[in-house]
């Protein structure tokens, strides 16, 4: 049921320093986007006594790339603007087919990538590709400044390690080595609705043999989650058909899927599996060309 949303205080802060000095509680909310906290707060999941705004702060609009730093995106950077950035469909496919399975152009050009991570939803669609590009996520608080990497973010359903005094400004995303290609797949029931499943691998080949693998889920645990023995599976190996249906079942074995009304859990565990071969065999692809 959608309700009104309950009066709270509402500040447009011009910098990040004025956004700390405002932090001070578990109902302080900073707004980027604001898909998720509207909706929230009209459903009454959670309480809000102050919002920051941050959308009057200059330079955390950005979207960069240079060749020695990769990508980087600033906190207000929208999912429209990543996708459209010439670099992130030639160089980090998986992040680009990320964004790019999320339909609604209205979502993406209301919703900034940073604000989807900072929710903590395991069905996010650019969680996986972050976690197997290496990404890392830039935190500024009252205590200094920290980067962290993307996988040490995620605690638990719906929370992140981020302090109530505490904001991300940035995520970056380093450059990829020669040999190097990645992918993304989604399985949903509609087009338009979350996740299911879903899957991002990247691989580093040299010669035919995997240098390097690295394979993150989605919707099929608290967190979204690395398939650490699946990377290993395949390491130093030509991956062949067998040797992905192996790493496949071992990614497999990974989750801890939930049953709901979008799907069962034992479903979701077999799914895996094809997604993660899917995944595979088109990263590969990527990588040899």
């Amino acid at each position: 049921m959608h309700r009104v949303l309950l009066p709270f205080e509402f500040f447009e802060p011009t910098t990040v320093n004025e956004v700390l000095e405002l932090l001070d509680g578990e109902k302080t909310k900073v707004l980027a986007g604001g898909l998720d906290l509207v909706l929230d707060s009209r459903l009454r999941k959670i309480g809000l006594n102050k919002v920051i705004s941050l959308q009057k702060i200059p330079d955390l609009d950005y979207v960069k790339y240079d060749p020695e730093n990769g990508l980087s995106f600033g906190a207000m950077a929208t999912m429209r603007q990543i996708e459209q950035f010439p670099a992130v469909k030639k160089k980090w496919q998986s992040l680009y087919e990320g964004i790019h399975t999320i339909v609604s152009v209205q979502t993406k050009i209301m919703g900034t990538a940073v604000g989807n991570i900072c929710v903590g939803t395991p069905v996010s669609d650019i969680a996986p590709p972050l976690f197997t590009l290496g990404a890392k996520v830039k935190i500024i608080g009252k205590n200094g400044e920290k980067t962290v990497p993307i996988e040490s973010f995620f605690v638990d359903l719906g929370k992140t390690i981020l302090e109530p005094h505490e904001i991300v400004t940035e995520i970056s995303v380093p450059e990829q080595a020669t040999g190097t290609g990645s992918a993304f797949m989604k399985l949903g029931k509609t087009a338009e609705d979350i996740a299911k499943i879903n899957v991002a691998v990247t691989v580093n080949l040299k010669d035919g043999i995997c240098q390097k693998a690295k394979i993150a889920l989605g919707a099929v645990a608290a967190t979204p989650i690395r398939a650490t023995e699946a990377e290993e599976a395949v390491k130093g190996l030509e991956l062949d058909d067998r040797c992905i249906e192996k790493a496949a079942e071992a990614a497999a074995e990974r989750v801890k899927p939930i049953t709901d009304v979008r799907s069962t859990a034992q479903y979701r565990k077999e799914m895996v599996k094809v997604l993660v071969r899917d995944s595979f065999k088109l990263a590969i692809a990527r990588a040899s060309e």
